[in-house]
């Protein structure tokens, strides 16, 4: 039998699960998870692998209305995930309101196949579901419709099935043994930055940015070096907290992450740094990847 492999695009609004979704199509966790909206900002690879297909997902940013340079740079990885689809999943929460914005735009115009998840039907009745349906049905008239909850893995199986049957025939794009493109110091910096957007509130996520400046395994332990970036003076004391307790509190957190990801122990050193306006400056986010 002829091998198939292919590209699958995730997308959606912010919080509408697709990372909790990519983590359970994929096996591992490959996106930090938060409760916060516009928590992914790259677009992120993980590779699934049978002995005859290889699925490569991207989990892309929330689709929004980009305010500065850093969410233009967000909204143009997602741009590119749509082009090189083989395979798009247009992720919706089941409660979510969708008016004719330019992602549905994006989807009628697309020649890939385009199949919709209604995710978090835990949180509703079938006959909300059954509305649901036949709204996305209407709407969009996708190639398939799936009804799932990712957080309780419930529907997925399913998708995985459809996604091999669509894809082209083409040998792999990837090594069988690679799970993803990015390397462990994207890994370390999203872990460290999940924890800052799960312990810290308001715009102090939104303004950071974390930046591993040195990682060396040795023998019996991994030192890993750290820059919390912000733009402010007042959010650098935030990050810090009375007598270094909130940043010790990140480090303690993201270790614990770290030392399970990679199977080791790990000694974790957290700076903080401001750069007035990063986001909104091409150069930071050429340097922080956010820029070609």
């Amino acid at each position: 039998m002829s091998h198939k492999a292919g590209f699958v695009s995730i997308i959606g609004k912010p919080n509408a699960g697709k990372s909790t979704l990519m983590n359970s199509l994929v096996g591992e966790k490959m996106s930090i998870i938060t409760p916060k909206a516009q928590t992914t900002r790259h677009r992120i690879i993980g590779i699934v692998n049978d002995e005859e297909h290889q699925i490569v997902f991207s989990d892309t940013p929330g689709v929004i209305k980009p305010n500065y340079s850093l969410q233009e740079s967000m909204m143009n990885f997602v741009q590119g995930s749509l082009i090189d689809a083989d395979v798009i999943l247009f992720v919706t929460d089941i409660h979510e309101k969708y008016d004719e914005n330019d992602v549905i735009e994006k989807l009628r115009k697309t020649s890939s196949p385009v199949a919709i998840l209604i995710n978090k039907i835990d949180r509703s009745s079938e006959q909300e579901v059954r509305e649901k349906i036949e709204f996305w049905k209407e709407k969009l008239n996708p190639d398939a419709v799936f009804a799932i909850s990712a957080l309780l893995n419930y529907g997925v199986e399913g998708i995985l099935d459809y996604i091999k049957e669509k894809l082209p025939v083409h040998a792999p794009y990837y090594e069988k043994d690679e799970l993803t493109d990015k390397n462990m110091r994207f890994f370390v910096a999203e872990m460290v930055r999940e924890k800052i957007f799960k312990l810290y509130d308001k715009e102090i996520p939104y303004s950071t940015e974390v930046v591993i400046t040195s990682y060396k395994e040795e023998p019996t332990i991994t030192r890993i070096a750290g820059e919390i970036i912000v733009e402010r003076d007042s959010q650098k004391n935030i990050i810090i907290g009375k007598a270094g307790s909130m940043i010790k509190k990140v480090g303690t957190y993201a270790r614990q992450d770290i030392e399970e990801f990679i199977g080791g122990k790990v000694f974790l050193e957290l700076f903080v740094k401001v750069i007035p306006d990063w986001r909104s400056k091409k150069n930071y986010l050429k340097q922080f990847g956010y820029e070609d």
